[in-house]
């Protein structure tokens, strides 16, 4: 639901109900993030906008009759199968989800192991105690702007507590078990200790991955600190069954010298804090880019940790990190997300996180070498990544030789991707080169050359390719 009219639409939906003698109410994230809005106002932050998302509930029609009330106010399609969920479009374009109360009896794992049936005359209450948690089980009625809260879900938003509704259903949905880590980190909210050992409980093994990631994906892009979810999920046991990858780095110990703040978990979830902070600006498949490769960019250093010479060293964790990474993209099954091949960017992060440091360091540094490592991965992406990684600790480190880096990158346009081939297979065709693995061959050749910058127009790379034919 999008757009400055959708109050004026529930209204409207709500009179309708009412005058066909029900009762609509506004339920869930909305009216949470309402009150949490208002919260902040009144703490001396700022008012941020409700969630642009608006789920009614209607009690007193029946399931029958509710399609044909709303076709009053826009047009109107059936979501879901097992229990269906109405979505009124208007003429604007607005959205809104409307559904009546339901009732649900788990009958098999997994989340589709639920029977789900509609009683449109159940009470508020027990519709409210289907939610997870007391924060989402909130009413609201537009009609008469009153809130509706039979589980005491006000009172914790004001405590700042994460509590669930029903601790008889609430492990029904293993779900709930992540959702408990992204809501505390998302409003920095402590996690009760009755539903903390509810989640302990749960079993995540009947979740497919594209729920798990789901979840991730909002304590990685929604939370300020996604650090505190990260902290919460190992306490729960959590961490050890979707991203068992991490588990060595706990305890995993760093030089004191450069990694004063501890362990790799430590600075990892210090990585990762940074990673969000620094780079609200991109769009989302590149901030998950980028905050995967804060979650995955140092996996290689418990393979590689040793005590050389008096010192702690990780030699080539770069590339250690690679394996551990692709097994925790495939148990998510991360692959392309919004036309961008957010995997292939992310390996590419954990297998050069160190090259903006190292190509700093280095005596002189050739444009081939930007060129070249353009080809492996986002050259911007891996500097910003970079940044974070440099940040991510406690102490005061110089952290320039992530803007030299992209400076240098971007002078010479390959901050995203590699320069194009001047050289193509027709142009070493027209000098009568028949069809071939050869055709391949000349081409890397003049390509090589290219990215040294030894070729910079077309015609040297026809002239050079005549060169080379002419020596055979």
């Amino acid at each position: 639901m999008h757009g400055t009219t959708a109050p004026a639409l529930v209204a409207a939906i709500a009179t309708g109900v009412r005058d066909a003698g029900g009762r609509a109410l506004v339920v869930g994230g909305w009216v949470r993030d309402r009150l949490l809005a208002a919260r902040a106002y009144h703490d001396g932050g700022s008012r941020q906008p409700a969630s642009k998302d608006i789920d009614l509930e209607v009690f007193g029609i029946s399931g029958e009759a509710l399609p044909g009330l709303l076709t009053a106010f826009g047009r109107v399609e059936a979501v879901g199968q097992s229990f269906p969920v109405f979505k009124v479009i208007n003429a604007g374009g607005i959205e809104i989800d409307v559904a009546i109360p339901r009732r649900e009896s788990k009958q098999g794992r997994g989340h589709k192991g639920f029977v789900v049936r509609g009683d449109p005359f159940m009470s508020i209450e027990d519709a409210a105690h289907r939610r997870d948690f007391t924060i989402n089980a909130i009413s609201w009625d537009p009609l008469t702007s009153e809130y509706v809260d039979p589980v005491g879900g006000r009172a914790d938003l004001e405590r700042g507590l994460l509590r669930a509704v029903d601790r008889r259903t609430f492990a029904d949905d293993s779900l709930r078990a992540l959702r408990a880590v992204q809501f505390a980190a998302r409003f920095d909210f402590t996690l009760d200790e009755e539903t903390a050992a509810l989640c302990r409980s749960i079993r995540l093994d009947d979740l497919p991955s594209e729920r798990i990631w789901g979840e991730l994906e909002k304590l990685l892009l929604q939370a300020e600190r996604p650090s505190i979810g990260f902290a919460l999920a190992r306490d729960l046991g959590i961490i050890d069954q979707i991203l068992p990858e991490m588990v060595p780095l706990i305890g995993c110990e760093q030089e004191p010298e450069w990694h004063p703040e501890g362990d790799v978990w430590i600075h990892t979830l210090m990585v990762i804090d940074r990673a969000r902070e620094l780079n609200s600006d991109l769009g989302r498949p590149q901030l998950i880019t980028v905050m995967l490769g804060a979650v995955c960019h140092d996996l290689g250093k418990p393979a590689t940790t040793a005590f050389i010479d008096g010192r702690i060293r990780s030699l080539d964790h770069e590339q250690a990190g690679v394996a551990p990474t692709i097994s925790l993209l495939n148990r998510l099954n991360i692959h392309t997300i919004d036309g961008f091949d957010v995997r292939e960017q992310v390996v590419g992060l954990v297998a050069h996180h160190l090259k903006p440091g190292m190509l700093h360091k280095a005596a002189s540094v050739g444009d081939g070498a930007f060129r070249r490592l353009a080809q492996k991965v986002d050259l911007e992406l891996l500097a910003r990544l970079a940044r974070a990684d440099c940040l991510g600790r406690t102490g005061s480190f110089d952290c320039s030789a992530m803007d030299w880096f992209l400076a240098r990158a971007r002078s010479l346009g390959v901050e995203h991707r590699a320069p194009a081939p001047l050289l193509l297979g027709r142009h070493v065709l027209a000098l009568g080169l028949t069809p071939g693995p050869r055709v391949g061959d000349v081409l890397r050749q003049i390509y090589e050359k290219q990215l040294d910058g030894a070729i910079t127009t077309l015609e040297e790379a026809v002239e050079e390719a005549k060169r080379i034919l002419a020596v055979e």
